[in-house]
């Protein structure tokens, strides 16, 4: 009786691993018994609650989410199995792809890398079809093979510490392992363009430090890796837009790095290339975010020597910041201003040719503000002994809107110029830059014959007190030498100083 009593008391719980076991110990505890019945119940739901565990924490640790996928041969085509297997037999060709050759053996290594190679193009050919399904751990292990082929150090720049782009015979260096390399970009590409890709899950593995690390590969020399970067950073951006704001501060400070400490980056048109695309897309009014980025990234830009790398990526992407709002005109052109080169001038090439496509868009308004410090520095452009900057500055007058602007602010314009375009038609070397002067005083005359004769007497009435000033100073110091000449020569001496005597005793 006492024993029936006994049986019937709930007995303690046993340890986690023997939970799952307890339908089967039931025979031999509360057979045909309700409390039998419960206990089993029970735990049959706390091992459910421990599998569910299991796979949270799969979440967290890539490694427990391979453990739990099911091995297949990676040397199977995706053809020769049947669907619900071709997940894990893609996992299994990534697993295979992570394996670094031997080196030690050249044989072996040049099988692995064959094998390595063809596991690569199947996989970018399995993807590229369309009929993948990506579970998060196949996307766990897609960025692990990807980092593990990708991420690297890379070796010491040998060149000169010369900024590249001022050596017009300099070459570009091409990686010896790029065939490889392309078949992991081209993968990582269409893994990331995928449709049905889920973003959620996919921002847990391309995560920030996953970011920064494909930041690091634009300092590749290769101009192939560099664009495949472009290309998958444009996507990554693109899709998950929660790593926005952290993209736009991880490449402002590769900028300030290179602007203002290194002076030596290779991306860096590859970077504003990308941007070029994200401001075309900034939504009106622009946030304060966007025009400090401007005005501390994308300005600061024209001061490197090796502006000439990325001129061109980087007026189209000050051009749509001008775009979306006119007023930020004056402020790229007070920037301009104050980085403008004195002794380098095709970098000045680059500056005439950037004021002219932002005058090309500025209103009236803004180009008040601006236009005399602006005519200033063109009217010492038009003065340069180096004919294609002068050439270049002449060039301006030939763009209507410029011309149009010009003619409404004359009365500032014209007394700027005038008399350095009267310097170059008695002063300058060459004769192209001799005729385009003659025309644009030509064109200066027919806008406003009055304005233009005034300009011409006042720059005489100017030349004629410098020249009675200059006359002046002569005839100062001339007095001068005569007065010092009739001085006797004794006045000139001076009398010897005698040595003060000590009063101390040494």
């Amino acid at each position: 009786m006492i024993k029936q009593i006994l049986r019937k008391l709930p007995r303690k719980s046993q340890k986690s691993d023997s939970l799952d076991s307890a339908g089967n110990d039931s025979d031999n505890h509360a057979s045909n018994s309700d409390d039998g019945v419960q206990c089993t119940n029970f735990g049959n739901k706390i091992s459910s609650r421990l599998r569910v565990v299991k796979r949270v924490s799969s979440a967290v640790f890539p490694a427990s989410i391979m453990a739990g996928v099911e091995a297949v041969e990676p040397n199977l085509s995706f053809n020769n199995v049947s669907n619900p297997q071709k997940p894990n037999l893609f996992i299994s060709k990534l697993n295979l792809c992570c394996e670094a050759c031997n080196s030690s053996d050249p044989d072996k290594g040049t099988a692995e890398q064959d094998l390595k190679r063809r596991t690569l193009i199947e996989l970018v050919d399995f993807v590229s079809s369309g009929s993948a399904k990506f579970n998060e751990a196949a996307i766990a292990a897609m960025c692990k093979m990807c980092a593990i082929n990708l991420f690297r150090v890379f070796p010491p720049k040998y060149r000169s510490n010369t900024a590249r782009g001022e050596a017009d015979d300099e070459e570009p260096m091409f990686d010896p392992a790029w065939s490889s390399l392309q078949l992991v970009y081209d993968l990582f590409l269409q893994f990331i363009s995928y449709s049905s890709l889920d973003a959620k899950v996919a921002k847990k593995y391309i995560d920030q430090p996953f970011i920064l690390r494909l930041l690091d590969l634009f300092e590749s020399e290769d101009p192939r890796e560099r664009d495949c970067l472009k290309t998958i950073l444009h996507r990554i951006y693109g899709k998950f837009t929660v790593h926005r704001p952290f993209v736009r501060k991880a490449v402002s400070n590769i900028i300030y790095t290179f602007v203002f400490e290194t002076e030596r980056h290779n991306g860096i048109a590859e970077l504003l290339e990308i941007f070029g695309s994200i401001i075309s897309g900034f939504a009106v009014p622009l946030k304060e975010e966007h025009k400090m980025f401007l005005c501390r990234v994308l300005i600061p830009l024209h001061k490197p020597k090796s502006v000439g790398v990325y001129h061109q990526q980087l007026t189209y992407c000050v051009v749509q910041f001008i775009d979306k709002d006119p007023k930020l005109a004056n402020s790229v052109i007070t920037g301009l201003l104050k980085y403008w080169p004195v002794t380098n001038s095709q970098k000045e090439l680059m500056f005439i040719s950037e004021s002219e496509e932002i005058l090309e868009m500025i209103s009236m308004t803004e180009f008040q503000k601006i236009m005399v410090p602006l005519f200033r520095r063109i009217a010492c452009c038009l003065n340069s002994f180096h004919y294609q900057v002068a050439e270049r500055a002449h060039m301006l007058w030939n763009n209507e809107h410029v011309l149009n602007l010009i003619k409404h602010n004359r009365q500032v314009i014209f007394p700027l110029i005038f008399p350095a375009l009267e310097r170059n038609s008695r002063n300058h070397w060459h004769q192209t830059v001799l005729n385009l002067t003659k025309n644009t005083r030509k064109m200066l005359s027919e806008i406003d014959d009055e304005l233009t004769l005034a300009c011409e007497r006042k720059l005489e009435e100017e030349n004629s007190q410098s020249n009675e000033a200059s006359e002046k100073r002569k005839l100062t110091w001339e007095c001068l030498e005569l007065a010092a000449g009739f001085e006797p020569a004794a006045a000139n001496l001076v009398p010897p100083l005698k040595p003060a005597t000590c009063s101390v005793a040494c």
